[in-house]
């Protein structure tokens, strides 16, 4: 006699092919619309369900895993991000929770270089005007960007992402700089003939351009606050694809308004969707909306370790992408 199915409850939509081989291997609930889960709804699921598939959309805090069912056991998430889920309390709930690091490490990557290029050439401003039908013909002086070709990159968190911006941006001649909780090994920093600065005060104070690359932690949380904007070069631009919270919206805002930072391209904001408002109606800020990692191929291979790693569970394993506090 065949035994019974894992039940699985996902939260939001995921690419077709991920569906089918879900509804192929287990007793899975899609979700018809792809609009977030409330709270009830999700409370609802945990109390159901033996795994649970969130996505970032989904905050699940300590009271919400503390009144989860006795069934759930797994926490899959679909991304690499777990500061949405409090991975403490669900593992003193006996519960594992996995995630799916490294799968849109390129994506994101080429999202940072795209930034970089958008605000430096000004292509959005470009964009608006041809869209608007008002360009007139080419001037010497019109839209008047700046060549990336030389500048200083500096790499706030070097992890897979940040390795991946700089392997672009040594492609189009910037100077690789970073800072990072560890120094990579010599041979890594040789590779990307990066500069390694212990203090991030003196590294943002010397840049052309910030790319942030660091996940959202408490230590993280406004690393970039006002006092160290305010280090920047008045010519300098900063562009985050990581998390928003990084960087203190507000004072960011401020600063581009008064022309003390000279752009900035956010793919990421500080309070989910609610982007301060007056980034907006700046003419030298690029605003895009959480699409760094939005490929086919990547969201597939996103679905492909979720898949992999509630098999393994079922299997009687660990799952091959099980998060830890430590890791955290």
């Amino acid at each position: 006699m065949p035994s019974k199915r894992l039940s699985v409850v996902v939260t939001r939509r995921l690419p077709e092919v991920v569906e089918t081989r879900m509804k192929e291997l287990f007793d899975v609930r899609l979700r018809d619309d792809d609009t977030p889960m409330t709270r009830q709804e999700l409370a609802a699921a945990m109390a159901e369900a033996d795994v649970l598939v969130p996505t970032l959309t989904d905050t699940l805090d300590a009271g919400m895993i503390s009144g989860a069912g006795t069934r759930l056991k797994l926490i899959a998430n679909y991304g690499a991000g777990v500061d949405h889920i409090d991975v403490e309390t669900a593992r003193s709930r006996g519960i594992l929770v996995s995630n799916t690091p490294g799968v849109t490490a390129e994506d994101t990557a080429d999202m940072a270089m795209a930034l970089i290029l958008a605000v430096t050439r000004r292509i959005p401003e470009g964009l608006s005007t041809m869209q608007a039908g008002t360009w007139s013909g080419w001037s010497p002086t019109a839209l008047l960007g700046g060549r990336v070709g030389g500048r200083r990159l500096g790499i706030l968190g070097m992890g897979r992402i940040g390795q991946a911006v700089a392997r672009r941006a040594m492609a189009f001649g910037m100077q690789v700089h970073y800072h990072n909780r560890r120094r990579l090994r010599p041979e890594v920093e040789e590779a990307f003939e990066a500069t390694w600065w212990e203090s991030l005060d003196q590294m943002v104070a010397r840049m052309d351009v910030i790319s942030v690359n660091c996940p959202h932690t408490p230590s993280t949380f406004h690393l970039m606050n006002a006092r160290r904007l305010r280090l920047l070069k008045p010519s300098a631009v900063i562009v985050n694809t990581s998390r928003g919270e990084v960087i203190d919206e507000n004072a960011l805002t401020r600063m581009l308004k008064a022309g003390e930072i000279a752009g900035a391209g956010l793919d990421v904001y500080e309070h989910g969707a609610a982007a301060n408002p007056d980034l907006r109606d700046l003419a030298n800020v690029v605003l895009l909306p959480h699409m760094g990692s939005a490929t086919l191929e990547g969201r597939i291979e996103m679905g492909e370790k979720v898949l992999l790693n509630i098999k393994t569970f079922e299997d009687g394993h660990r799952p091959p992408d099980q998060v830890v506090p430590s890791m955290l």
